[in-house]
């Protein structure tokens, strides 16, 4: 692996771990009441499970679209958004939160593994590349976490670390 492909990869790396200006995921995600997790500001059609379901579908179909010929996506755009405003049932939350960690951990060794070709056209795609794809995981996960966390504000459940 070149110099210039193996700095590439450690940049790509950097943005889906939440480097840079970007906010990681378990800081965003960290410390949400159980209570509070279906809350709506006046305004905003997002609570904190709508968010999260979000990162999480949509980072799921990005992540299969890269690995799998035979994806099918979700209906857009409503299969990109939870039905409800908050998990049925205590679990989903881990569950979902527990799916995007794993989600974005594959996306992570995608990227990371040598024999990957991140300039390669996708074969079942119209042009996408694994680089593109990353690189649309990290900008869309950078989005909606600053969404999360503007809405942690609004509700007054967030604590910004240090």
């Amino acid at each position: 692996m070149s110099s210039q492909d193996q700095s590439l990869r450690e940049h790509l790396l950097y943005l889906l771990k939440g480097g840079g200006a970007h906010l990681g995921f378990e800081q965003a995600i960290g410390g949400i009441p159980e209570s509070m997790r279906d809350a709506k500001v006046p305004g905003s059609p997002h609570t904190p499970w709508r968010l999260l379901e979000h990162l999480r579908i949509c980072q799921w179909d990005i992540l299969e679209f890269s690995r799998n010929s035979d994806h099918v996506s979700p209906e857009f755009p409503d299969g990109y958004w939870p039905e409800s405003d908050g998990p049925s049932r205590a679990a989903q939350w881990d569950e979902s939160v527990n799916g995007f960690r794993s989600d974005l951990q594959s996306m992570i060794e995608l990227v990371s593994d040598p024999s990957t070709d991140l300039f390669a056209t996708i074969p079942h795609g119209d042009g996408q590349t694994i680089l593109r794809e990353a690189l649309l995981v990290a900008d869309h996960n950078a989005y909606h976490l600053g969404q999360l966390v503007f809405l942690r504000q609004c509700l007054g459940i967030w604590e910004p670390t240090s």
